[in-house]
């Protein structure tokens, strides 16, 4: 019981600084205005992560594609992480630091939102396809824990105050939910009557 108790504390007190922070919640509110007016404008929102930031990338593609809290249309957006046949080309033929950013290479329109997700904010993979977003005037936003090299290389950065892979992990999950919330109301807005 005491180890449980103490995950939901440790979980609650990184939501907490989240919550305080005026700035990061400013980010968020950017992030989402920004997948808005892309998404709008005829672009797509693309993921990519490794491990369970992997899973989280194609949760959160299939939030804007499927529904969030509602029925409305699809949103245009993809994970990178779902083809194995691409992931092991690619990693077989040029290295696995090159699965996203080829990936990225191929399917990224200039207006493109990509959104790389890793706890440790040094995924090589990652760095690489925001690294080429530059090049390819698509919008890169690092979805990050407390370090790393991802932060400094990203247009938007959001970075969670933790260094604990579980307790980022979970706050990347409310962080992505917030923003395919804001959204949804956004372009759909919701018939309050």
């Amino acid at each position: 019981m005491d180890y449980i108790a103490a995950s939901v504390r440790d979980s609650i007190a990184v939501k907490e600084e989240i919550l305080a922070d005026k700035i990061f919640l400013g980010k968020i509110e950017e992030v989402a205005n920004l997948c808005t007016a892309r998404l709008q404008a005829g672009n797509r929102i693309l993921l990519a992560g490794n491990g369970g930031s992997a899973a989280d990338a194609q949760h959160l593609a299939a939030e804007f594609v499927s529904r969030f809290m509602y029925d409305r249309p699809g949103l245009a957006s993809m994970s990178f992480t779902t083809d194995t046949s691409m992931l092991t080309a690619i990693g077989n033929d040029y290295g696995y630091e090159y699965v996203f950013e080829r990936q990225l290479e191929a399917n990224a329109r200039p207006g493109d939102v990509f959104i790389g997700l890793s706890t440790s904010g040094n995924s090589k993979n990652v760095l690489r396809a925001i690294l080429r977003c530059r090049e390819l005037g698509v919008h890169s936003v690092g979805l990050t824990g407390s370090g790393g090299e991802i932060r400094q290389q990203c247009e938007y950065s959001l970075a969670v105050p933790s260094a604990s892979t579980p307790r980022i992990q979970e706050s990347h999950i409310l962080v992505g939910h917030i923003i395919c919330g804001l959204v949804e109301q956004n372009i759909f807005p919701k018939n309050a009557g």
